[in-house]
């Protein structure tokens, strides 16, 4: 069964023209079954881009699934055109009174600030605290792991001598894991970040176990031990082009970055890179959605938390 988003949604276009299964609101109105309803808190400045990247994978399933897209309130986009956010977009007041049976919460590009120094970490932290009462599992990605993990545990981020920037193998550590039923036992996934989590902070800490880890890029993926909380620190919705856009922005700047690692061809920034994560993606979301939320969640939406 499809995603349902707002038929207008710039994504939609992009999404029906590689056969994901979309559904207008109006279609869905006549559908007599209970959907799952997911929240995106997106905090990427390019945020059609990532919205896109994450209905992507979660309409590839065969649950119907309600999107809100929420914004913080107290930064101000210079990416995002304001009627988009206006239209597509809610704060976080707006939905304060709802439950959720899933919700993703996106990397930010701010890790060269302590958290508490972010404009928007206040309200992140209403938001995080929101998550522990009304959604019944949520997913945060990158910098958004570290967030979480330092408010609920303490957990430290370290500042890396280079960016951790490519396409990087990853061994699955938990094969009993829901999570990653049907995968391999490597896989690979797209990091790029600048700080990291170590694995012993996170193994001294009762109640969270790593499922997933990276020789080269270090720890991937942590959960509760009651599966409400995943923690994702790479970018396993990234497109195949996410990081040579990145890379060639930074060249722009006059960053001198280095060449994302097992990325394009031969090292050659000239080729197109290869995509090698797709499947791991899809079948993550996936697993995700049907194991952690919709085998899980109460029928009845009010009853999570309670």
């Amino acid at each position: 069964m499809p995603i349902k988003v707002p038929s207008s949604l710039p994504a939609v276009k992009a999404l029906e023209e590689e056969n994901i299964f979309v559904m207008t609101d109006e279609r869905a109105s006549r559908q007599d079954i209970r959907p799952l309803e997911i929240a995106i808190v997106n905090l990427m400045p390019t945020k059609i881009a990532t919205e896109t990247q994450l209905l992507r994978l979660l309409g590839n399933s065969p649950l119907q699934v309600n999107i809100t897209l929420i914004r913080t309130a107290e930064h101000e986009s210079k990416n995002t055109p304001l009627h988009h956010l206006e239209r597509f977009y809610q704060t976080f007041s707006n939905v304060r009174e709802r439950s959720f049976d899933g919700m993703i919460v996106t990397g930010a590009p701010v890790e060269h600030l302590p958290f508490e120094e972010v404009d928007y970490w206040n309200e992140l932290l209403t938001i995080m605290s929101f998550a522990q009462k009304h959604v019944y599992s949520t997913l945060y990605i990158c910098w958004a792991a570290q967030a979480a993990l330092y408010h609920f545990h303490g957990i430290p981020k370290y500042d890396l001598p280079e960016k951790c920037s490519g396409i990087f193998r990853h061994r699955v550590t938990q094969q009993g894991c829901r999570l990653f039923r049907g995968f391999d036992d490597m896989f690979m996934a797209p990091h790029s970040r600048h700080t990291a989590v170590h694995s012993e902070d996170v193994a001294r800490i009762s109640g969270l176990n790593i499922l997933a880890e990276s020789d080269e890029a270090g720890l991937a993926v942590v959960e509760s031990a009651d599966h409400k909380q995943v923690f994702v620190t790479g970018h396993l919705e990234y497109d195949r082009d996410t990081l040579k856009l990145e890379y060639e922005r930074d060249l722009g700047r006059g960053l001198n970055p280095e060449v994302p690692a097992h990325y394009f061809p031969e090292d050659d920034p000239t080729l197109t890179p290869l995509m090698t994560w797709r499947a791991a993606a899809h079948l993550f979301y996936s697993n995700w959605l049907n194991y952690y939320v919709y085998q899980e969640t109460p029928f009845q939406i009010q009853h999570i938390g309670g």
